[in-house]
């Protein structure tokens, strides 16, 4: 049974495997058989299991399975880990630092990718689904299903693998998430058996055998194009096959963009592969999103930072050479001789190694780490906010998000339907009546309406975990009818028992063309008693009576019913409430009804209520939509429900606020605005839709894709849209995919869903994603914070170094030193300061964009400040520190002398104003209070204390390594007290106003717009869209087709006019092939071969395609302005009498579009 498993995951068996071993495994069929079987739906299928098995019977004999008894198991893989190790005072320490740094990234991304493994296999583990094996029923999990395998399934279950039914009772599936079709889909044993991975079971039961799992089942084949099979597809593009590689990457390249969504689309197979299949493979290779916006501004300004220490190391070296050469060789006059050689030479060294001292100092090192720590601790904290990110750098980009789509069901609201109004006995309650407010005869008759006229299957259960909401099962609607009868104090369940589902005489079940469901009893005095309940608006036209507050009838004319629609149903509806009307009808001993017809049976109804149901907003959702929009971000509803319900939540969550000047739009009216006559999108119709736009109902997946893209292009604003998305169904995939981040539903989520998000939500909660901006902008302002105590660092000893070096020949601080200051400290302060907690303040200003430079004018003050007084401490101690301590002066020392007391306190002095400008670093923003919060982060306080005891350690134990000699107490004091100056400064700093340093510039900004590059360009022609093609195809396709045309008429006739008159002989290009290949002639355009026309058309058009053309309209839709090859055969004669060039001429060629 294991090798089966196996072979039903194998990617395609090879061709002379099958002919050795027809049926893999030992078993009747094989894999591909199994494949093109589950390929097939509905009588197409039965056909196919009839003509090859007979019937299921016989596949599950082929399958070595039995119907009733069944299999064995499979088992799992091993994983492995890396180990490091470090070496051994100057080499040593600069290696072990580049190993910190190094270890601590590889960590960080280990531990990462190991936390969402194990969040994957936890979640898989979960999973599990009933089998029959050896005639017992097991539980076994959803990795462990093997082919053959008998499974049952009922209500509620996601399949876990491809199957066909065996035997079932009023099966029905929720297919929307393969198909997008909402409808639910009838399975039978007779009819259409075919049971799908990835789809709901919404009603029934029954048993199934398995016939395909893994990447061989529909969801499989799914993952598979969005890219998880990209390893076997390139595995297959090595095997030489030219031709076929290419067409086959092209093809999983067209599915892939396309997604779940549709599949048909299949490009021509023609001679251009070759050229294809290299232009597949390059745009293979490009990685799917651009650098994150905060990599490219860390990117851009270590290059800058980089090239300034360059260019100091540079000059120091030289003016220290120079200054040694003059003041030796021509000053003091003194002759080279050989036997000095060494002497001299080990001065160059020294002035070498303090070049390399300012260029290690002037460049951040710890820049990168920063931001990884930075991210790292931030996704493992977002983890306890209920976010598992699953890109790195989509936590960063969080935090820049201007937009924020989001869906409706689930994510604002609860996903469970509850009675909120109700209209009983004469009145109108807002909420949940108390029960004794309601006469017993009402309440009674209430009560077994709700509970006989229900699907026995819909129940709720007790919640699964303390303080949780009870589960409902089945029906939502039901559900919440249930829910109702148990607010009222009342059970349903001893109701059920007492007329169990056998005892109903008679169930006219729910239908979208009734509308209402009914259900007879039969009454102990031998009449009838018929409840119904449905749709207010065509059961109320059925009431001829209405209960009165005292449960009793009174008549209910149709003015009456006219009155209540005014006074009770429209503001139900205006609230956004589904109203459901519920009745009964009585039927006396004598007269049983004739059941068959049902207009007659139901009819003449007493109305008992009228409930208004809606999906309740969750209630912390209004406060987080609240910050959104203080924060500066604009959230978006996109849902597939209707208009009126669409707009009240959104009303309840204020995402559209009375007074505001705003957009509420169906998918169709949205589709209409945003395209031309001919059915495409145009950027600036969208552009014209999208700033106002607050609800899009009724949207199908494209829409939502569609939105996406066209606030993602649009260039209407300032600055360029960051969008975030939220998606559970897999045909939100492609609106996933294009956002800058996509958020999936980590409970209702499809796996697809999940697959093509950045971040996975774990409680499905909107507030979740408002926790993700703010940590998105923790790290933008960490990483401020920590280049603003780094480059302060780097601006004082670059500064010292030189003109120490400079002045007196050796720098002040020695490379160790240097090392310790640079690396160390700054790794641990970027832990420090990587690490700080996010505030809510964060959420009190606008997003950044992607512009904004990283250094603020702030910062530069702050920066260049503290470095003023930094600089002005330490030449102070340089030239006259030997004064005021009283001690020997440590400049001019020959070249091995020991370490001097003069040249510590320097060294110490340094260390302590870089400790306390740490705290300062806090802040980045001028805030004057650098505590505030400082105890909230332990991380932080730790670091700060730890290096000043190591500081301690070594200037009084250090010794030669690092260049020190021991300190007296009060040499110590003064260190200190110069290092609590800073704190000082930085109140002096902040009362400086920001706005008249007018000289301040900023630096590290972000990446411009004409620097995108080509492959960028390319990822974007690449789009492709979906909704244009569903809409008019064949008018859009007959569009394309002439402007193709009149394209390549205008470029025939430019050539003619004058190139190519003296172009070698044709003949080597007669193939269409061999010319895409020439390399004058390589067309680089990264677009799909569609066929669009054939040479028919080219003879009808010539004679209107004479006229000359006007230029394409379209700058949107890509797949127009993209050249379209026309594979038309070179020497038909339509072609040549379209183009009048005879097959010898340079033209005969040139009928490939260009």
């Amino acid at each position: 049974m294991g090798d089966m498993a196996n072979s039903s995951i194998e990617f395609h068996p090879k061709p002379q495997q099958q002919r050795e071993a027809p049926h893999a495994g030992g078993f009747g069929c094989t894999l591909a058989e199994l494949r093109s079987l589950m390929e097939l739906r509905g009588a197409e299928a039965l056909q196919k299991i009839q003509e090859a098995y007979g019937d299921v019977g016989g596949l599950c004999r082929r399958l070595k399975t039995s119907p009733t008894e069944a299999c064995g198991n499979v088992s799992g893989g091993a994983e492995d880990e890396g180990e490091a190790e470090a070496g051994w005072i100057e080499g040593a320490a600069i290696l072990l630092s580049v190993i910190c740094v190094v270890l601590v990234t590889a960590f960080n991304d280990w531990s990462k990718e190991k936390q969402f493994r194990g969040l994957q296999s936890r979640i898989e583990q979960e999973q599990k689904f009933t089998v029959i094996r050896n005639g017992q029923l097991l539980q076994v999990p959803v990795a462990a299903l093997v082919v053959g395998d008998i499974a049952q399934v009922k209500y509620g279950d996601l399949l876990p693998a491809d199957g066909v039914l065996i035997q079932g009772n009023d099966l029905k599936l929720d297919e929307s998430s393969l198909t997008g079709e909402s409808d639910h889909v009838r399975k039978s044993a007779d009819k259409d058996p075919m049971l799908l991975s990835g789809t709901h079971v919404m009603e029934g039961s029954g048993r199934m055998v398995v016939t395909a799992v893994g990447v061989n089942s529909q969801t499989g084949i799914i993952f598979t194009l969005l890219g998880a099979g990209g390893e076997e597809e390139e595995k297959k593009d090595k095997k030489g096959k030219q031709q076929d590689g290419a067409m086959e990457s092209s093809q999983t390249k067209a599915k892939k963009q396309d997604g779940a969504v549709a599949m048909e689309m299949q490009p021509l197979k023609s001679a251009e592969g070759g050229e294809m299949e290299e232009r597949e493979k390059k745009k293979a290779n490009v990685p799917k999103k651009e650098k994150s916006v905060l990599q490219g501004k860390l990117t851009k300004l270590a290059v800058q930072i980089g090239k300034a220490g360059l260019v100091m190391s540079a000059i120091t070296v030289i003016i220290l050479v120079l200054y040694f050469v003059i003041e030796t060789f021509v000053v003091d006059g003194r002759a080279w001789l050989a036997e000095c050689t060494p002497v001299y030479v080990q001065y160059f060294v020294k002035f070498f190694i303090i070049g390399v001292t300012v260029l290690v100092v002037a460049v951040p090192e710890g820049l990168p780490l920063a931001v990884t720590i930075s991210l790292a601790y931030s996704v493992k904290k977002m983890m306890k906010d209920n976010n598992l990110v699953r890109h790195l750098d989509a936590c960063e980009t969080m935090g820049n998000a201007t937009a924020i789509c989001s869906d409706k069901t689930g994510t604002l609201t609860t996903n469970r339907m509850t009675v909120v109004q109700s209209y009983l006995g004469d009145t109108h309650y807002k909420e949940v009546p108390a029960p004794n407010a309601l006469t017993p005869k009402i309440l009674d008759l209430l009560v077994h309406a709700i509970s006989i006229n229900s699907a026995y299957t819909t129940k709720i259960l007790p919640p699964e975990k303390e303080g949780a909401l009870p589960r409902q099962v089945g029906n939502k609607t039901e559900c919440a009818l249930l829910g109702f009868v148990l607010d009222l104090k009342r059970d349903f369940q001893p109701v059920r028992e007492q007329i169990p589902e056998d005892k109903l005489y008679k169930v006219y079940t729910f239908n979208s063309v009734r509308k209402s469901m009914s259900t007879a009893i039969r009454m102990p005095d031998g009449g009838f008693r018929l409840f119904s309940k449905g749709a207010s608006e065509i059961l109320l036209k059925k009431c001829t009576n209405i209960l009165n507050s005292n449960g009793e009838l009174r008549g209910f004319r149709p003015r009456d019913r006219d009155d209540m629609v005014k006074k009770i149903i429209e503001p139900m509806a205006c609230d956004g409430l589904r109203t459901i009307c519920i009745a009964y009808r009585d039927f006396s001993a004598g007269q049983e009804p004739d059941w068959d017809d049902e207009n007659e049976v139901v009819g003449d109804l007493t109305c008992i209520a009228v409930v208004g149901i809606e999906d309740p907003v969750r209630p912390e959702v209004p406060e987080a939509i609240r910050k959104c929009q203080r924060a500066g971000i604009t959230v978006r509803m996109v849902t597939g429900d209707n208009i009126n319900t669409a707009r009240a939540i959104a009303a309840k969550c204020g995402i559209i606020q009375p007074g505001e000047d705003f957009l509420c739009l169906e998918g169709k009216e949205f589709n209409r605005r945003i395209r031309n006559e001919k059915g495409e999108i145009e950027q600036e119709r969208l552009d014209k839709v999208w700033p106002k736009l607050r609800v899009l109902a009724r949207s199908s997946p494209t829409d939502k894709h569609t939105l996406v893209k066209g606030i993602i292009d649009s260039t209407t604003g300032e600055q360029r849209q960051v969008v975030a998305v939220t998606g559970d169904g897999t045909n939100d995939g492609p609106a996933l995919k294009k956002a800058d981040v996509g958020f999936a539903m980590g409970i209702a989520g499809t796996d697809v869903a999940k697959e093509a998000s950045d971040i996975i939500l774990t409680d499905d909660n909107f507030t979740s994603i408002v926790k993700a901006v703010m940590w998105g902008r923790n790290v933008y302002d960490s990483i401020s914070k920590f280049l603003q105590f780094q480059l302060t660092v780097n601006v004082v000893a670059v500064i010292v170094a030189f003109t120490g070096a400079c002045i007196t020949q050796d720098s002040p601080l020695k490379a160790v030193q240097m090392l310790w200051v640079n690396l160390i400290m700054d790794t641990f302060a970027s832990l420090a300061l990587a690490t700080e907690p996010p505030t809510e303040s964060l959420l009190l200003r606008k997003p950044y964009g992607r512009d904004k430079p990283l250094i603020s004018r702030t910062m530069m003050k702050n920066i260049l400040g503290h470095a003023v007084y930094q600089l002005t401490i330490i030449f102070t101690l340089l030239f006259v520190g030997e004064l005021f301590f009283d001690i020997d002066s440590g400049r001019n020392a020959p070249l091995h002398s020991p370490p001097s007391e003069h040249y510590t306190i320097i060294f110490n002095t340094f260390v302590m104003m870089q400790l306390f400008n740490e705290i300062n670093a806090r802040k980045i923003h001028g805030e004057r209070n650098v505590f505030d919060g400082i105890f909230s982060n332990p991380i932080f306080c730790t670091i700060v204390l730890g290096t000043f005891a190591i500081q301690i350690v070594i200037v009084q134990f250090g010794g030669k390594p690092f260049s020190c000699s021991p300190l007296s107490t009060e040499q110590w004091l003064w260190c200190l007290f110069v290092g609590v100056g800073e704190l000082v400064w930085g109140q002096v700093i902040a009362t400086i106003p920001t706005s008249q340093l007018k000289c301040l510039k900023e630096a590290g900004h972000g990446p411009g717009k004409d620097e995108m590059t080509d492959e960028e360009l390319a990822e974007g022609e690449e789009e492709i869209d979906h909704a244009e093609r569903e809409l008019r195809r064949g008018q859009i396709l007959w569009f394309r087709g002439l402007n193709r045309i009149q394209t390549q008429i205008r470029v025939v006739k430019a050539f003619r006019s004058s190139l190519y008159e003296g172009l070698e002989k044709p003949e080597s290009k007669t193939s269409i092939h061999n010319f895409m290949a020439t390399p004058e002639f390589l067309i680089n355009d990264y677009t799909h071969n569609i066929p669009l026309i054939d040479d028919t058309d080219v003879d009808e058009n010539e004679e209107r395609l004479r006229a000359p053309p006007p230029p394409s309209p379209n700058q949107n839709n890509n797949a127009i302005d993209s050249g379209i090859y026309l594979t038309t055969h070179v020497t038909k004669s339509a072609t040549s009498s379209a183009f009048s060039s005879s097959p010898g001429s340079p033209l005969h060629s040139m009928e490939t579009s260009l």
